[in-house]
């Protein structure tokens, strides 16, 4: 698999031990790894990245998610300069060069904003630096209600216009049913078009409350990959390897090819599917 521009979103659960809610250094160190390694092919490389709430209910040993949306907020506010700045060492080990990028819904509905950020991420990938995305949750909480980053990666796939969207997660693919209670559950392995059945398949529910994507949000994310002109790939964040096994064109997940549509406008869908929530 060849491709020019790639984001790669990684799930809350997939930074984390188990056990603990700690950050797990070995995968982040493993995943920076594989990042740098897809750099030095040629490629440009951008990480959309959750976990600050999961980073900082660790540092502050909060064993539950908050409810109130002020102390979420705040938990962003802890947690993502924790998280950026290990980001950022474990990146300098490979002497490669990150950039922090935080956005809202503005940043997309907004003609201004939208183009601000197209040119800075151009600039950023000419200059050769893989830029971290998350949301700014301490002033939005589009994340906290809608998906674990799912589609906020898949509108920076728009935005940067990405051939390839990698969604890493503890949801391994689509699956014709739930394999965690239905053990004949079959996964799909490529998804040329997204219809109603497809839809109905999807569980609006994920293994774990760190995170807060399930299959729901990742079908949407897929529809805004696609239509944009990305193929978009789900598949297992518990060892992140497996970038190197998608392209080498051997590895377990699900496929959505890409089917650009002119008439797709981002900014339009997410007015409508999310209208003044975000």
């Amino acid at each position: 698999m060849k491709k020019n521009r790639v984001i790669v979103k990684v799930g809350s659960s997939s930074l984390q031990h188990e056990e603990t809610g700690g950050i797990h250094y070995h995968k982040m160190e493993q995943l920076v790894r594989e990042l740098c390694d897809l750099r030095n092919q040629g490629m440009d490389v951008c990480l959309v990245s959750s976990g600050a709430i999961a980073t900082a209910r660790h540092a502050l040993s909060l064993k539950e998610r908050p409810k109130r949306l002020a102390e979420k907020q705040a938990l962003s506010a802890i947690g993502q300069a924790k998280l950026m700045m290990t980001y950022q060492r474990l990146f300098s080990e490979y002497n490669q060069v990150t950039g922090q990028v935080l956005m809202t819904k503005n940043t997309i509905i907004d003609n201004v904003s939208r183009k601000n950020a197209q040119n800075t991420f151009e600039a950023l990938f000419q200059m050769g630096v893989i830029p971290v995305v998350n949301e700014n949750d301490t002033i939005s909480t589009y994340e906290m209600q809608f998906g674990d980053n799912d589609t906020l990666s898949a509108m920076v796939a728009a935005l940067t216009g990405a051939d390839l969207l990698i969604l890493l997660s503890d949801i391994d693919g689509l699956y014709t049913d739930d394999p965690h209670v239905n053990p004949d559950a079959k996964m799909v392995k490529v998804v040329d078009h997204l219809d109603e059945q497809l839809y109905m398949m999807a569980k609006d529910s994920t293994g774990s409350d760190v995170g807060t994507g399930g299959m729901a949000t990742k079908l949407n994310a897929a529809k805004i990959a696609t239509l944009s002109g990305a193929d978009m790939i789900i598949a297992s964040g518990k060892d992140f390897h497996i970038l190197s096994e998608i392209f080498s064109d051997d590895y377990t997940g699900t496929l959505f090819t890409a089917h650009k549509d002119e008439d797709f406008y981002v900014p339009d869908y997410i007015r409508e599917s999310i209208g003044d929530e975000w």
